[in-house]
């Protein structure tokens, strides 16, 4: 029997774990099982020498797409938000010191935990996430999200990101028109909101939301199982596993 407790890792790539393991990370993240998910997206299969993956941008000229990609990439937090993940984050690997409070707080999560983390493949996809890792550029495409906080970035913290609508959309507070109170404000618990943040990715003209997306608290698949176990026992008790082989209708066969 799993123990409800048990904390399970498990790292793996882009390519992996969104096409070759993709059908396993939907049904572990839905199910809610106490696994810890890191997904290293580099927008390339890199250990089988550069082709591409599920990540991998339209257009993009890989050694399987000479011509370039003609497949829509998948965007991982989407995914795993599309799959009832109840914790969903991302980090850089360029930025230690957010990566390890993100993997901290996926350590902390009960239940299924999905953290996407951009690295950089310096062999066939050189440079993927340079305008979000490199000090000249990061603070203008990144806005670090957390919880209670309105949407700041920019060197100064000059910009921020309000919604007109349901649309997130970047504005200055330096002319007077718009204050940090006009900003959305996060919320790791806001489910609608996690998909709005996603698809910020879906416009150039936005910064790439960093942290956790979602962290909400659901009993996990273990826990369930094992309540359903103990609930058949007290109406059953124990069982006896050679009972049950033998079944009650037997027969000969002459």
């Amino acid at each position: 029997m799993v123990n409800p407790s048990l904390d399970v890792w498990v790292a793996t790539g882009d390519g992996d774990g969104l096409s070759i393991g993709g059908n396993h990370m939907i049904h572990m993240l839905r199910r809610n099982l106490n696994i810890k998910v890191l997904l290293f997206n580099n927008q390339i299969y890199g250990l089988t020498k550069g082709q591409y993956s599920p990540t991998s941008l339209l257009g993009q000229v890989t050694k399987s797409t000479p011509a370039g990609v003609i497949d829509f990439p998948f965007i991982p937090v989407s995914l795993a938000l599309g799959a009832q993940a109840t914790f969903v984050a991302r980090a850089m690997d360029r930025d230690p010191k957010h990566l390890q409070e993100m993997v901290r707080r996926a350590e902390a999560h009960h239940g299924a935990a999905f953290v996407e983390i951009y690295q950089n493949c310096n062999v066939f996809n050189d440079g993927a996430f340079f305008q979000f890792t490199e000090k000249e550029t990061k603070d203008d495409h990144i806005v670090y999200l957390e919880h209670g906080k309105p949407l700041l970035f920019g060197k100064e913290r000059q910009r921020g990101i309000r919604l007109n609508g349901f649309r997130p959309e970047a504005v200055s507070l330096k002319d007077g028109k718009y204050s940090a109170s006009d900003l959305l404000v996060h919320d790791e618990k806001d489910s609608t909101l996690a998909f709005i943040l996603a698809n910020m990715i879906h416009n150039p003209d936005l910064p790439r939301p960093m942290g956790v997306f979602l962290a909400l608290e659901h009993p996990t698949y273990e826990e369930q199982m094992a309540d359903q176990i103990a609930r058949a026992k007290s109406r059953k008790g124990e069982g006896d596993l050679q009972k049950l082989l033998d079944g009650e209708e037997t027969w000969v066969i002459k």
